[in-house]
C-alpha cells in the first residue's frame, strides 16, 4: 500500500475488528471455497477478514500477505487464538508478490484497492496468479455512498476530508463504484458487482454500536488531527461533524453505507 493513512495503532486495529465482526455476515455469507482451493488473500492487514474467510471455508488453503510486519504478527496471533490452522502468513507488496509460477484457484482482496495508487495495476498483476478459470473477489466501501439523518453539513464536510486525504496519500475512498470498469479493464470475465447496504436504526442496536460508532464515526473521528493540521477543515467545524455523526445513533437518527463486493474471472 503506498499509504495506509488510518496507521498502524491498536486503536486501528481494534476498529478493523469491530468492523469485520459487525459486516462479516453482509459482506462474507457467500464467500465460499471448494475444499481443496488454494486462496490468496491480498493485504490481510491484522487478520480481521482472514479469520471469517479461513473459518467459512475450513478446506480450502489460504495465504495472506501484507506489506506490514507488524499486521502480519498481529494476524498470526489472531489465527492462533481462534484454532485456525489452515492459514499460512507472508510478507509482501502486492505489486511484486513472491510466488513465481504459483497460481490459485480464488484470490480474496478486502479494503485494499482503496488505498492503492494503481488499483488496475495490481489487478492485472493479480490476474496472472490465477488458475484458467480461477476467480477474484474485491470488497470496498464508497463514501460518497454515507447519508444519515438528521442531516448535516458539518458531518459531511468531515467525511470530505476523509476522501480529500486518501487521495492525497495516492487512495481512493470512491473506489466501490468503480469497481465493475476497473474489472473490465483489468480483463476479468463474468463480472459481478453486488452492492451491499449497511442500513441503521435505533432498532438495530449492533448496528448502531458495532458500525455507526466503532467503524465508522471512530474511522472519521481518527483522522482529525490531520485534517485539521493540514487546514483541510477546522477544529471547530470538524468537532461538529462527529458531534453530528454520533447525533444519528439517538433513537430517532438513521446511518447508511454501502459497500460494494465484486467478483470477476
Amino acid at each position: 500500500m503506498e499509504s495506509y493513512i488510518h496507521g498502524y495503532t491498536e486503536t486501528e486495529a481494534r476498529r478493523l475488528s469491530d468492523q469485520a465482526h459487525t459486516l462479516a455476515d453482509l459482506l462474507h455469507h457467500d464467500t465460499v471455497f471448494s475444499p481443496g482451493s488454494r486462496v490468496l488473500e491480498v493485504g490481510c492487514g491484522t487478520g480481521a477478514q482472514t479469520v471469517f474467510l479461513a473459518g467459512r471455508n475450513p478446506g480450502a488453503r489460504i495465504i495472506a500477505v501484507d506489506i506490514s510486519p507488524d499486521s502480519l504478527e498481529q494476524a498470526k496471533d489472531r489465527i492462533r487464538r481462534e484454532g485456525i490452522t489452515n492459514v499460512e502468513f507472508r510478507q509482501a507488496d502486492v505489486y511484486r508478490l513472491p510466488f513465481g509460477g504459483e497460481r490459485f484457484d480464488h484470490i480474496f482482496v478486502c479494503f485494499v484497492l482503496e488505498h492503492l495508487a494503481r488499483p488496475l495495476e495490481a489487478l492485472v498483476h493479480l490476474k496472472k496468479l490465477l488458475k484458467p478459470g480461477g476467480s477474484l473477489t474485491a470488497i470496498e466501501g464508497d463514501h460518497g455512498s454515507a447519508y444519515f439523518y438528521p442531516g448535516s453539513e458539518a458531518a459531511q464536510r468531515a467525511i470530505e476530508c476523509q476522501v480529500r486525504l486518501q487521495a492525497g496519500a495516492g487512495g481512493n475512498a470512491l473506489i466501490g463504484r468503480e469497481l465493475y470498469p476497473l474489472f473490465r479493464r483489468a480483463g476479468f470475465t463474468e463480472v459481478r458487482v453486488s452492492p451491499r447496504m449497511v442500513y441503521v436504526d435505533a432498532s438495530r442496536p449492533g448496528l448502531v454500536e458495532g458500525f455507526t460508532r466503532r467503524t465508522f464515526t471512530a474511522m472519521i473521528e481518527g483522522i482529525r488531527e490531520k485534517a485539521v493540521g493540514e487546514g483541510i477543515l477546522d477544529a471547530e467545524t470538524f468537532d461538529r461533524g462527529v458531534r453530528d455523526l454520533l447525533r444519528t445513533t439517538w433513537e430517532d437518527g438513521v446511518f447508511c453505507y454501502t459497500f460494494f463486493k465484486a467478483t470477476g474471472r
